[in-house]
């Protein structure tokens, strides 16, 4: 694939990222287009290597070595057509996902893996430019309706899928405009919203209807009122649940989820007037709690924001920078990573566990932590050990809590329909279905937190389990990898 000698001859590449000077002050995206002629390049240092592990490492199966030596090839219509039968939003994951097909890279090995994430978002973004992702509503329709409940990535791959099979597909979400977290948890700087946009208006030219502002569960709507009106139902809520801090302090004014400060500056940035009072870093000393992809998108917000200070604070140790003995590949590396926020400004620190907060007349003022490192016992079980005599004090007049996700909100869709819950959410069988009949679950609702790809990938997979469901027989829609699209696409 590519080049024999491609990866000998040319070393990675990516676009040089808009000067971080500049890019604070705006909240356009940071990555610009691949500079001419050097994206044939980096097509071109996929290795013929035999067995693709980047494949293995992609949830969806994407063909990466085809539209890989495609673009080199410069066949980009092909590539786009390899591209597509796998992955309904290419331009989604080719700016947001972590990349694992990267980390599985044969390259990878002992040198620096093809750029594959940016390839796919340029490939996606050609298609565009060029008019090849145009609406393919079904030629026929199978009078079988499906309610989708979530317009994240799981939900929105779940209604693709379904309207390409020919059944009506409804989606609903509590919120005002589709998206999930695409659309009020990530960033505008990571994704512009005309991103999203452009492919619902795609989805919407191919049949599939969005009910918005719809609280299922609620008192408008219940889940049980919701079956009965579809012939299916799939659940696509996320895992919206945050996990909180739990010390003295906690009720102080300037304490917050994160996920509430994103979606306040995203709503300002889609025009929309603050309801409530406003969560704003400008001119405060901010500390973010959590090193994950949330605490780097809080802190590219307060940088926007104009933050006098930014410092995330992590409780586990700093990873190391190369992959440790225990982390082999074609793992995913775990190993320390620079985002483009945190290249932006601000300080990290690791091994702090906060213990306490305080501040002056109700608002807060300051975090106070102590170190600590990690102890084994004889069962290689971890824990927590904190450091005698290493308390500090971080003076904060805004406090972000991004330490992750606890799972879905899901006791309205157990209690309304019976749903069984597992440990990380609705619990579902191998085809994705509850323990309800004609009832699914997909994404983060049935995983718990993860990762864009793999909600796109369950999403398609119980497609396929509720198409089966609803024909009585084998579905035609594609399974994971599959290079033959259905309906000719």
């Amino acid at each position: 694939m590519g080049k024999p000698t491609g990866f000998i001859e040319w070393g990675r590449q990516t676009p040089r990222k808009r000067d971080k000077a500049i890019r604070v002050r705006d909240w356009g995206e940071f990555i610009p287009p691949f500079e001419p002629g050097v994206l044939a390049e980096q097509a071109g240092r996929c290795m013929d290597c035999g067995v693709p592990f980047c494949m293995q490492g992609c949830p969806l199966g994407n063909q990466i070595p085809d539209w890989n030596d495609l673009v080199h090839r410069d066949r980009w219509r092909a590539a786009w057509v390899a591209l597509d039968s796998t992955n309904n939003f290419p331009e989604f994951t080719g700016r947001l996902c972590p990349a694992p097909c990267e980390g599985a890279c044969v390259l990878n090995i002992n040198q620096d893996a093809v750029t594959i994430e940016l390839i796919e978002k340029e490939i996606a973004e050609r298609a565009f430019a060029e008019g090849w992702v145009t609406p393919e509503p079904p030629r026929t329709r199978s009078g079988k309706t499906v309610a989708v409940v979530g317009s994240g990535p799981a939900g929105l791959a779940a209604a693709a899928q379904l309207n390409r099979a020919g059944h009506t597909v409804t989606v609903y979400d509590k919120a005002d405009r589709p998206g999930g977290l695409l659309r009020y948890g990530i960033p505008d700087f990571k994704i512009e919203k005309r991103v999203v946009d452009r492919r619902l208006e795609v989805m919407r030219a191919e049949g599939v209807r969005f009910e918005m502002g719809v609280d299922v569960g609620g008192e408008g709507l219940s889940f049980a009122e919701l079956k009965v009106r579809h012939d299916a139902l799939v659940i696509a809520i996320g895992a919206e649940r945050p996990r909180d801090l739990d010390v003295p302090g906690r009720d102080l004014d300037g304490v917050h989820l994160a996920m509430d400060y994103l979606t306040q500056q995203n709503r300002v940035n889609a025009g929309d007037r603050v309801v409530g009072k406003p969560i704003f870093a400008g001119g405060k000393r901010v500390v973010i709690l959590g090193g994950g992809d949330t605490g780097s998108d809080c802190l590219g917000t307060a940088h926007r924001q104009g933050a006098e200070s930014v410092t995330q604070l992590e409780l586990l140790p700093a990873p190391p920078e190369k992959r440790a003995g225990d982390n082999p590949w074609p793992q995913w590396p775990m190993i320390f990573r620079t985002s483009s926020s945190h290249e932006e400004g601000g300080e990290r620190l690791y091994s702090l566990m906060t213990k306490r907060l305080t501040g002056k007349d109700g608002k807060l003022t300051a975090l106070h932590a102590v170190r600590v490192r990690l102890e084994r016992d004889e069962h290689g079980r971890s824990s927590v050990v904190e450091e005698p005599g290493s308390e500090l004090t971080i003076p904060c007049d805004l406090l972000l809590l991004a330490m992750g996700f606890t799972g879905p909100v899901a006791e309205r869709a157990h209690e309304q329909l019976g749903v069984a819950l597992g440990p990380r959410g609705i619990a579902v069988d191998k085809g994705f279905g509850t323990s309800v009949d004609g009832v699914y679950a997909a994404g983060d609702a049935m995983r718990g937190a993860s990762l864009i790809v793999w909600a796109i990938s369950d999403g398609r997979e119980a497609a396929r389990a509720v198409d089966a469901y609803l024909r009585g027989a084998k579905s035609q829609l594609p399974t994971r990898g599959a290079n033959q699209p259905f309906g000719g696409r």
